[in-house]
């Protein structure tokens, strides 16, 4: 049995797939800026927060990290509601995303963070520098450097891993690739055709945040 591919049925579909790619932006764009947030929230805590504020931060670390993403989707747009948290799938989407990639980046960045010499957070404090820009200047600048290749390795993962968001009906990439399938019966098409998509918009990222990196970090160590 011999199969033809036919990618005329799906092709003229492709403003629903444009329309899914940019949700798909949107939802990565979005989770990777809160995200990022929390990650550097969640390091600095962790670095130099008090006890019991790295205790409670490296238990949401170790939870988020050793559950699936798919479970903790489920968690903010099934379970939330029952105490009176509800949300759209976009907004819920989010949340989620965000949650899960602040895990991530708050190990990440405390990674960056500890590898910077106490002697100059000392000589910063014996200069009368303010401990918010101490921070800002002395400890997360160079720690973002230091780690920018892994965290940018993280935020391509964030933009793949939308892919799972449309098992709470959120209308991504994946979600409308798979009601195309339902209405035109073209499956190896349809996902050929989404396969090359990601892969286009994954190399376009992956070459943004290079750019990016030489763009921040042109300044010589």
């Amino acid at each position: 049995m011999t199969t033809v591919l036919q990618f005329g049925p799906v092709l003229v579909h492709l403003d629903a797939l444009f329309a899914g790619l940019v949700q798909t932006l949107k939802l990565a764009v979005l989770s990777i800026l809160f995200g990022t947030a929390i990650g550097v929230l969640g390091a600095v805590g962790r670095s130099f927060g008090p006890r019991w504020l790295s205790v409670v931060l490296s238990a949401y670390v170790e939870l988020i990290r050793n559950t699936p993403l798919l479970i903790q989707l489920y968690i903010v747009f099934f379970s939330l509601p029952l105490i009176g948290l509800k949300f759209s799938s976009n907004t819920a989407a989010i949340i989620a995303l965000s949650i899960h990639l602040g895990a991530y980046a708050t190990e990440i960045l405390r990674a960056g963070v500890e590898s910077i010499d106490r002697g100059q957070i000392e000589a910063a404090k014996s200069l009368g520098l303010r401990p918010y820009r101490i921070i800002r200047h002395v400890v997360l600048a160079p720690a973002v450097r230091a780690v920018y290749p892994a965290l940018s390795a993280q935020f391509i993962l964030q933009l793949m891993g939308t892919s799972v968001v449309g098992a709470i009906a959120a209308e991504e990439l994946t979600a409308i690739a798979n009601n195309l399938v339902m209405q035109t019966f073209r499956s190896f098409e349809v996902y050929i055709i989404v396969a090359v998509i990601y892969f286009v918009v994954v190399q376009a990222a992956s070459l943004a945040l290079t750019g990016l990196g030489k763009l921040m970090f042109r300044w010589k160590t």
